[in-house]
């Protein structure tokens, strides 16, 4: 049967395109890579390459022509043996009745392969006509080249994991599975599960031998990407961000560490730091606004009583997040010594379990880094997470004039199920009151 050639997408946002020139006539010999027609869109013109060999039996599409919708046929191609005469009467954007359509492909995105070897053409799967129904309600794309190889093989195509773009089934996926003897890989179960999809070799496929060195994940580190893949899945994540003054607590640290008691070798008992000013700011804030102090379950919303504030710490592997008990009744003091201790054996990996699970909140502080703002992933079962950033001196308007001030920018993540943007906002407000405000911490 005649094979088509598609008015390719040569961008993912392309929905037409002029086609500006033919380089080639009806009855002219194609072979796989020989440049067919220049494309015009709003962007660039760019050449069009065959995929397939044969003969040009009838251009359906004349120079010159504007507003080609993308995947209307603009010519077809004779396989061998084939007799022009049969498309005498075929017009552009009719089907071909038993064959698939082959699209033509461009250069600048088009599979790696040796010469002489068929090139496929990427594109989104919003653009593709190789689109099917694997029967379970998700759709299957597969590229028409790689449709028709299946087809010839009798391989089922639902049964094979892409290894294209948006897990797009090409060719090599389709000359694998019958290298393999019709053996194939499952498909994804979901689209939930997309990340998941893509296979270790395909992964290698795309570096070069010598360039790398696998390093084995260790348990910790296989924990901490199922635990994040699942927040991130499974909670809806919404985010506030607001500009914290720092200058008045900076003022209120001075004094208090100078002010620690020396023990007997005269060093201070306590240093207290920036993130424990805003552990003791985050559980009043919980306290504050309570209903801001809650976890998500499916059996109804859970109320904290108290602010057990979590810290992350990061270790070699990954990262814990220990927790800070009742925050809301300890004094700074207590809090900077209890989060030190917490901090070393966390990294000496000595925490026993009931150190770092549960919790009502989170604090993740990258200010030391120089970090300016950045937005964390909520950690399970809290419905909160601050992401803390560095403070930095800029020119703030009081009133009628311009002063230096300390900023901090601090993102509240929270699982919109649980705490929504209005509470978020409160809770937010609070805390940022404790912050510019540090005697409000002692009411």
């Amino acid at each position: 049967m005649p094979i088509p050639i598609l008015m390719p997408a040569l961008s993912p946002t392309m929905e037409k395109g002029k086609l500006a020139k033919w380089l080639v006539k009806q009855g002219d010999k194609i072979s796989s890579g020989d440049v067919l027609a220049e494309i015009e869109t709003d962007k660039a013109t760019m050449e069009v390459e065959a995929v397939d060999e044969g003969t040009i039996g009838k251009i359906l599409v004349a120079d010159g022509t504007d507003d080609v919708a993308v995947n209307t046929t603009i010519a077809l191609v004779l396989e061998y043996g084939e007799d022009a005469s049969s498309l005498a009467d075929y017009d552009a954007g009719q089907s071909v009745a038993g064959d698939k359509p082959v699209e033509a492909k461009e250069p600048e995105v088009a599979e790696e392969t040796p010469p002489a070897e068929t090139v496929e053409k990427v594109e989104t799967p919003a653009k593709t006509t190789a689109v099917a129904d694997t029967g379970n309600g998700s759709r299957l794309f597969a590229s028409p080249l790689a449709r028709r190889i299946a087809a010839r093989n009798n391989i089922d195509l639902k049964a094979i994991t892409g290894s294209g773009p948006y897990n797009r089934i090409i060719r090599r996926d389709v000359e694998k599975a019958i290298s393999e003897g019709g053996r194939t890989a499952p498909a994804p179960v979901s689209s939930a599960s997309a990340v998941a999809s893509m296979s270790d070799d395909t992964i290698l496929s795309m570096f070069d031998e010598g360039t790398y060195e696998i390093e084995p994940h260790d348990s910790m580190r296989k924990i901490i990407a199922e635990r994040l893949t699942q927040s991130k899945q499974t909670v809806p994540h919404f985010y506030l961000s607001v500009d914290c003054q720092l200058d008045s607590l900076l003022a209120v640290r001075s004094k208090l560490n100078a002010s620690a008691p020396k023990d007997v070798d005269g060093r201070p008992q306590w240093k207290i730091s920036v993130n424990d000013f805003i552990i003791k700011a985050m559980a009043i804030a919980l306290q504050k606004v309570p209903d801001a102090n809650a976890s998500w379950s499916e059996q109804g919303m859970l109320k904290h009583k108290f602010s057990d504030v979590g810290v992350a710490v990061a270790i070699d592997g990954g990262l814990i997040t220990p927790i800070v008990r009742k925050a809301e009744t300890k004094g700074l003091a207590q809090i900077s010594i209890e989060m030190k201790d917490l901090a070393r054996r966390a990294r000496e990996r000595k925490l026993m379990p009931e150190e770092y699970q549960g919790g009502s909140t989170s604090v993740s502080n990258l200010g030391m880094f120089g970090i300016k703002n950045f937005s964390a992933v909520i950690n399970p079962p809290q419905a909160t997470i601050l992401a803390v950033g560095a403070g930095e001196k800029q020119a703030v308007v009081v009133g009628d004039s311009v002063e230096i001030r300390t900023i901090m920018s601090v993102t509240l993540s929270t699982d919109h199920r649980a705490v929504d943007g209005a509470l978020g906002a409160q809770m937010l407000g609070a805390f940022k009151e404790c912050i510019e405000e540090p005697a409000m911490m002692l009411v």
